[in-house]
């Protein structure tokens, strides 16, 4: 139940193959090269509980260096390579890492956040070496390739992308638990999806984010073999699940929408037929583009709504959805309640903030405040990730949109997500993001920005055909009066919106 014990059972086996260069890592140098950090980490003085921050491209090591802080009984704090350097050093500082590891294609913002993290003792360069820099693979060659002394499980410690303001971390308690105990996560990919040792896993997304990171982990745990991509293209993904046999995927809805809009031609080159489970989460899925999904991989779509607090999972099979379209499932982990602002629970079919009791309670680091803003207004413990939602008389729950993404035109609540959902499937649509822009009559009104399948579509004609299609299957104070285009929108490569950036751009 973890690299080491995989690789002493099948040593050749692949565990790491990079979609983009081929390159293979097995188990065993995946297992020697953790525990060549590993000691390195001990060598520096790092012990349980001592925190290393990571900023890497998605590298061959890099699930090699989260195993080896894994392994060592560390915090790891994979850092997103598009952040701004300022939020870059404040990560970094905030975690209170004493080590912290980067590569050489990262060097220009490495280079400036290692200057500004007073605290960090030990520096390393992957493919490569800059200024206050150890070259990686100079400073493990030395070390031992056998497992630390007293290896104890680790944690990861991830921050929100900073989507509505400072990024927030989350650091769960150490149990001091043994390698080899699995953890709920890899319980749930083994018994929920099927998975194991004989398993193909596409990662097609970042992986210093939560589900990537974790999800590969346990992979990786079962002796699967995970195929890493570089960077998402569509067509390059439908090739690599043919070309490898992949079994098992995640996904988010974006990604999903960019490979319906290939050609057919395009789609119909490649084989889905390996697929045993496709899972996405990250964000409701428009039932259009789920619908279209099912009907071309068949019923393997498995969907899931989370969060890096680790305060829910709620879950909803192929079967679910198709008996309860857009859920995003019924909780296996605490009981849903969804509330109005004053905390009142409201009945079912009605909208508001979802809570969760139960559960597993959380807290952001060092920020009382943001810690707070998630609890109930009533005091019972319950928590939230600011989504607004409802639930169906069989305990199925809706999400409708994040409240801080909630528009206000006259004093009526909008939701953009109603209108994304209905603008995104729309064959002249290649992305879309719906908010609220100022207006000195209703506050706010509806804006809705587009990226255009043809650039050369965009204009007044179109844009009015949008808002005519939105307005045929929305209320028409949900939809968009105005439509901008733009080439392409502020999203994470895992296909996460930017909101905030578009909202300061029209929010003076």
């Amino acid at each position: 139940m973890h690299p080491g014990a995989v690789a002493a059972r099948t040593p050749d086996e692949p565990a790491v193959i990079m979609a983009g260069s081929g390159r293979i890592v097995t188990y065993r140098e995946l297992d020697e090269q953790s525990n060549r950090l590993a000691h390195l980490l001990r060598a520096h003085g790092l012990r349980p509980g001592d925190h290393i921050a990571l900023m890497l491209e998605n590298h061959p090591l890099f699930l090699a260096v989260a195993w080896a802080a894994h392994r060592s009984g560390l915090y790891y704090t994979p850092i997103s390579t598009h952040l701004h350097a300022g939020e870059l050093a404040y990560v970094v500082g905030n975690c209170g890492a004493r080590a912290f590891i980067s590569s050489a294609a990262l060097a220009g913002p490495a280079t400036a956040v290692a200057g500004a993290a007073t605290g960090v003792r030990l520096r390393l360069m992957l493919d490569g070496t800059a200024p206050g820099f150890l070259a990686y693979e100079d400073a493990v060659a030395a070390q031992p390739a056998t497992p630390v002394p007293g290896e104890t499980q680790g944690a990861d410690m991830l921050y929100s992308s900073g989507t509505t303001g400072r990024p927030k971390g989350v650091k769960p308690p150490l149990r001091g638990a043994p390698l080899d105990e699995p953890g709920a996560l890899t319980e749930l990919i083994r018994h929920l999806f099927d998975a194991s040792a004989d398993s193909i896993y596409l990662s097609p997304a970042p992986l210093y984010h939560a589900a990537p990171l974790r999800y590969c982990m346990n992979f990786l745990r079962l002796g699967a073999t995970i195929v890493v991509m570089e960077r998402f293209d569509a067509e390059r993904a439908l090739a690599l699940i043919e070309a490898h046999g992949v079994t098992h995927s995640q996904w988010v809805p974006a990604m999903f929408a960019r490979m319906l809009k290939l050609p057919p031609e395009v789609r119909e080159r490649y084989s889905p037929a390996s697929l045993r489970c496709a899972v996405h989460a990250a964000a409701p899925c428009p039932v259009p583009v789920k619908e279209r999904m099912m009907e071309w991989w068949g019923p393997i779509l498995h969907e899931y709504y989370a969060g890096t607090e680790g305060n829910c999972f709620v879950y909803a099979s192929p079967a679910d959805w198709s008996a309860h379209p857009g859920t995003v499932g019924r909780s296996l982990l605490g009981r849903i309640h969804v509330c109005d602002d004053d905390g009142a629970e409201l009945p079912a079919g009605e909208r508001g903030v979802v809570y969760f009791s139960g559960s597993a309670a959380f807290e952001y680091h060092d920020d009382p405040e943001g810690t707070a803003a998630t609890r109930d207004p009533l005091g019972r413990g319950w928590t939230t990730l600011g989504d607004i939602g409802h639930l169906d008389a069989d305990g199925f729950l809706y999400l409708t949109d994040r409240r801080a993404h909630t528009i206000i035109s006259g004093g009526v609540n909008i939701y953009p997500q109603e209108a994304e959902n209905v603008l995104l499937p729309h064959p002249a649509v290649a992305d879309v993001a719906v908010l609220g822009v100022p207006d000195d009559e209703m506050g706010e009104q509806v804006k809705a920005v587009v990226v255009p399948t043809r650039p050369e579509d965009a204009g007044p004609a179109l844009a009015a055909e949008l808002i005519e299609y939105c307005r045929a299957r929305l209320a028409h104070y949900k939809c968009p009066r105005s439509v901008d285009f733009r080439d392409s929108l502020p999203r994470h490569p895992t296909g996460k919106l930017h909101k905030r950036i578009l909202r300061d751009e029209y929010h003076p």
